[in-house]
């Protein structure tokens, strides 16, 4: 009997082996699969008395989840690979928590991104709550939504203006300075630059320079929808701004009057820095103006960073950050307990989920535009299927020499 019950187990843990393999082979072209391993170990009968009395064998099973895939690139932006170690996570319809390695993630009809195994993927919030760009908690997450991003239009706040004032223009009368906004007002130069109010809409400021003394200069910033019919002076209402900029005599460096602050109507305070500009003996010239925010735009996509943060993308080429996405792991990723889909949930064998930003206390980084493709290689899994088969051959083979022991037994006579 001890034959038979030693072949038996033989033949149930070769089984086994075959059974992983087949699930192995079967998924080696799943995203973020990872391959099973066949683990045999011996029984030994402890109630024999004898120095070895052999019981069979015991087979069991392990998910290699610590393994690194092959990184792919694909098309889709939100297409996302793990390099390195680390989980997504993710939730399933019923809100239960999860972990997966399987990034193929597309937006659902709502907008919520879910990947090919049905399962939604989880991150911080920063568009309501720019304190979770540092994620250490599971109660910190949400599901991630590509689609309710609105129209955005960015204000404008601050600036920079590089310009060269001529030493040598001819003083400006008081009585006829800018600032005095009369139709006999004058300047020595001028130029424009384009600021944006809340809602976005575009007002061209008009910038008016006027040396008023040796090495002194006025600035005026004026709104140009205010001005006269046809342009210019008298302005319906005063300058946004009035500035004096003093020169330094000898380096021509501009040595106070930066920044010039001013008011955008039905916007922002903007502070243009002039910290750069010069009075030199040669033209009025701008190297340079720059004045941040944009017009309203409409969402064209989204962008994911290698630390998880996914930006949304406008139309005006302004870009907003709207969640973090985090990696979690745990102490004994192999121990994980498998779901459908190749999505796992811990226990008392993993160790708890820690959480974190990704590229941060051993996590991996993120690949956008990538999927990690399956650990199985089917040549190893078609070699091992061979060893199994022959192995699971030899056990009926000693199974059947067994039963014909047995039958030789019954059928003595005395």
């Amino acid at each position: 009997m001890g034959i038979l019950d030693t072949s038996v187990s033989g033949m149930l843990a070769n089984s086994n082996w075959l059974s992983n393999i087949a699930q192995n082979t079967a998924n080696s072209s799943t995203i973020g699969y990872k391959s099973l391993d066949t683990e045999f170990s011996a029984l030994v009968d402890q109630n024999s008395g004898s120095v070895l009395a052999g019981s069979g064998v015991l087979s069991s099973t392990q998910s290699l989840n610590a393994a690194q895939g092959q990184i792919e690139s694909t098309t889709t932006s939100t297409d996302l690979a793990v390099q390195g170690s680390g989980f997504f996570v993710v939730s399933n319809s019923a809100g239960d928590t999860f972990l997966t390695r399987n990034g193929s993630f597309v937006p659902d009809a709502s907008g919520n991104l879910v990947n090919s195994a049905g399962y939604y993927l989880m991150g911080a919030d920063t568009q309501t709550d720019p304190a979770n760009g540092s994620v250490n908690s599971l109660a910190q997450l949400t599901t991630v939504n590509v689609q309710g991003a609105a129209d955005s239009a960015t204000p404008s706040m601050t600036g920079s203006l590089v310009a060269n004032l001529p030493s040598t223009a001819t003083t400006v009368a008081a009585a006829d300075l800018p600032s005095t906004n009369t139709a006999a007002s004058a300047s020595t130069d001028e130029t424009t630059m384009v600021a944006y109010d809340n809602l976005g809409g575009a007002h061209t400021i008009n910038l008016y320079f006027s040396k008023t003394g040796s090495d002194t200069w006025e600035v005026d910033a004026y709104d140009s929808g205010a001005a006269a019919a046809g342009g210019g002076f008298p302005y319906s209402s005063g300058p946004l701004a009035t500035q004096t900029l003093d020169f330094n005599p000898t380096t021509g460096a501009l040595s106070n009057g930066s920044p010039l602050t001013f008011t955008v109507p039905g916007g922002q305070t903007v502070s243009v820095d002039l910290s750069q500009s010069t009075q030199l003996a040669t033209s009025f010239g701008v190297n340079s103006a720059t004045i941040n925010g944009n017009a309203p735009g409409s969402l064209t996509g989204t962008t994911i960073s290698s630390s998880g943060v996914l930006s949304f993308q406008y139309s005006n080429g302004a870009a907003s950050n709207a969640y973090v996405i985090p990696l979690a792991n745990v102490a004994s990723p192999n121990n994980l307990t498998s779901s459908t889909g190749g999505a796992y949930q811990a226990n008392s064998s993993s160790g708890q989920v820690t959480i974190g930003n990704a590229g941060t206390a051993g996590l991996g980084s993120i690949d956008s535009s990538s999927l990690e493709e399956s650990t199985v290689d089917l040549a190893t899994e078609l070699t091992s299927m061979v060893e199994a088969q022959s192995a699971y051959e030899a056990n009926s083979k000693v199974f059947q020499t067994g039963s014909d022991i047995l039958s030789i037994l019954n059928n003595l006579k005395a």
